[in-house]
């Protein structure tokens, strides 16, 4: 019996000890991304809006050959950006309906992710607006509406100048178990000039913030995700002061590109100056280090080979679909940016 119980005691523990509790993080990284498709429409002329252009016998002569090799193109960029980290929400811009966009999930390059899609009818005259796609396996949608830009304050600058620009898309849904608040914008263009047309995105940097202003009252750390096409770059007024937008992670608002701005990089060539005028900003509580909750990762320009222009006296920029009224069969006048958010979870083990 002694040997028997000797044995057993000195057993035991060498027993417990092959077993062990410890803990390990598991992260899951999704992304946001946003894409101005560059004048992406349909065949068919809406009497309602602007879109003669861009019909069999408008001026680009867009016929359903060239509208079915532009979804491909669309689509196979889509493709690519998924290739490592699949897409949660992409937004995009210079979307003329929700029959482009039908037709765009329903593309063989990206079918399988089995996208969803929001749009609006919004109040631009050439009937563009943006819109947002969404795998549903990261992101469910709650609600969503279409905020409208009124520029009937702003003095027209010029005669024919545009006095009605796209909306801002707002939805809010879950994100990885998270609840965020996600706003899509194109603001007005600089086709009047910089500081004529300054005055219009001032007017749109409002309204976005009026729209925040609100979703904070009810809940000061809710998350944020702005992106879009803003026709001006992270140091200009629009952002870094109506919104209050800046690249110190102490601000109500982080732009992540700022920060790439500085460096020179840019989404968007005119005149041979680089704009970085697609940017994705997110809010402070997205900046959090504590587990369990959405956080940032990383944000960048997504410019691949294939997307870069290699024409000469071209070289390094875009590769759009059109020059002039001349089809290129590029894909846009902008690169992609990406924003990567993780989420991390504490697991505790026990095991050999």
């Amino acid at each position: 019996m002694k040997t028997r119980k000797l044995t057993f005691l000195l057993i035991l523990p060498a027993f417990a000890a092959l077993f062990s509790c410890r803990s390990r993080n598991v992260a899951t990284r999704v992304m946001v991304a946003f894409y101005n498709c560059e004048n992406f429409f349909d065949t068919i002329h809406n009497p309602a809006v602007d879109d003669t252009g861009f019909t069999p016998s408008g001026k680009y002569h867009y016929t359903q050959k060239i509208y079915e090799q532009k979804l491909r193109n669309i689509a196979t960029v889509i493709q690519s950006i998924s290739e490592k980290t699949r897409p949660a929400v992409i937004g995009l811009a210079e979307v003329e309906n929700d029959f482009v966009l039908k037709d765009l999930i329903a593309q063989p390059e990206i079918a399988g992710f089995h996208y969803g899609y929001i749009w609006y009818s919004g109040h631009d005259e050439r009937g563009i607006n943006v819109a947002m796609i969404y795998n549903p396996e990261y992101f469910k949608p709650l609600k969503s509406e279409s905020l409208h830009v009124i520029l009937d304050s702003v003095k027209p600058v010029a005669e024919g100048s545009k006095m009605n620009t796209r909306d801002i898309l707002y939805v809010c849904g879950i994100l990885l178990g998270d609840t965020v608040n996600i706003f899509i914008n194109h603001w007005p263009s600089r086709t009047d000039g910089d500081s004529e047309s300054s005055p219009k995105r001032m007017a749109a940097a409002r309204v976005l913030k009026g729209a925040i202003g609100k979703l904070r009252l009810a809940d000061s750390l809710t998350n944020i995700i702005i992106m879009g096409d803003f026709n001006d770059n992270p140091a200009d007024s629009s952002i870094a002061n109506v919104l209050g937008a800046s690249e110190s992670r102490n601000s109500g608002l982080f732009d992540p590109f700022k920060a790439i701005y500085k460096t020179g990089e840019g989404t968007e060539l005119f005149n041979h100056r680089w704009n970085l005028f697609d940017q994705v900003i997110i809010s402070k509580g997205l900046l959090t280090t504590s587990a369990n909750q959405l956080s940032y990762d990383s944000a960048g320009i997504y410019k691949p080979d294939f997307l870069t222009d290699h024409h000469k006296g071209h070289e390094g920029e875009p590769f759009r679909s059109w020059l002039g009224n001349f089809w290129l069969n590029g894909y846009s006048d902008h690169f992609p940016v990406l924003l990567y958010l993780k989420k991390r979870r504490v697991i505790r083990i026990t095991g050999i």
